[in-house]
């Protein structure tokens, strides 16, 4: 590995440090995106509950708040339960805001790196070209030894570039695509709450699920 690091030169250097980024990226992408961490289950039907038993105080909802980011969510509709229907669902929305950026965090940098990577690779690609063309006109063809450098150092730095690039592309779009369907579910289960808490829908035992 050393090796085709130092054979590829100096601009390997900024590649394995996006391969290092978009590593670390995707493990705590991996690990906070956890659907059971997002969207805990039973939590609606939890809060349901307690608001049949007059249960949701202040300390409570401070709770669900800082359980879970569905519990954000959930939290700015029950402070503001006493208001209208209209309001509650513009807190809901308002926190879902925040909460789809806390999601999509580091997601841009991810990106990001896979669109550089190949770059810089192509970059190697260039500057090794012109150390070839380089040779040749110094020494002619005849010097296969250095031309083989110049040529793998070219070599090296495209598929490095590749590598860190594809893996990092195919893992921003899964992790693109999960914060957007999380933010469905989680926007469903709010407003189902709110109907739920206004009366405009039954129970129907909807929120256990």
């Amino acid at each position: 590995m050393l090796d085709l690091i130092y054979a590829g030169g100096w601009l390997m250097v900024p590649i394995v440090l996006c391969s290092i980024i978009a590593t670390a990226i995707v493990i705590e992408r991996a690990w906070m995106l956890r659907r059971r961490r997002i969207m805990p289950e039973n939590l609606v039907a939890r809060i349901w509950q307690l608001h049949r038993d007059k249960s949701l105080s202040d300390a409570t909802i401070l709770e669900i708040r800082t359980g879970s980011p569905l519990g954000r969510m959930l939290a700015a509709g029950l402070i503001n339960r006493h208001h209208s229907h209209e309001i509650m669902k513009e807190a809901i929305n308002d926190a879902g805001r925040h909460v789809v950026a806390e999601l999509e965090r580091f997601l841009n940098t991810l990106g990001t790196i896979a669109a550089v990577a190949p770059l810089l690779g192509l970059l190697g690609t260039v500057l090794g070209m012109i150390d070839v063309f380089g040779v040749i006109m110094e020494a002619g063809v005849g010097n296969a030894g250095v031309l083989a450098g110049g040529i793998s150092k070219a070599l090296v730095t495209t598929a490095a570039g590749l590598s860190v690039a594809i893996p990092a592309l195919l893992f921003h779009r899964f992790f693109d695509n999960r914060v957007g369907q999380l933010a469905i579910d989680m926007e469903e289960q709010a407003l189902r709450l709110v109907e739920v808490l206004k009366g405009e829908r039954e129970d129907g035992g909807e929120l256990a699920s």
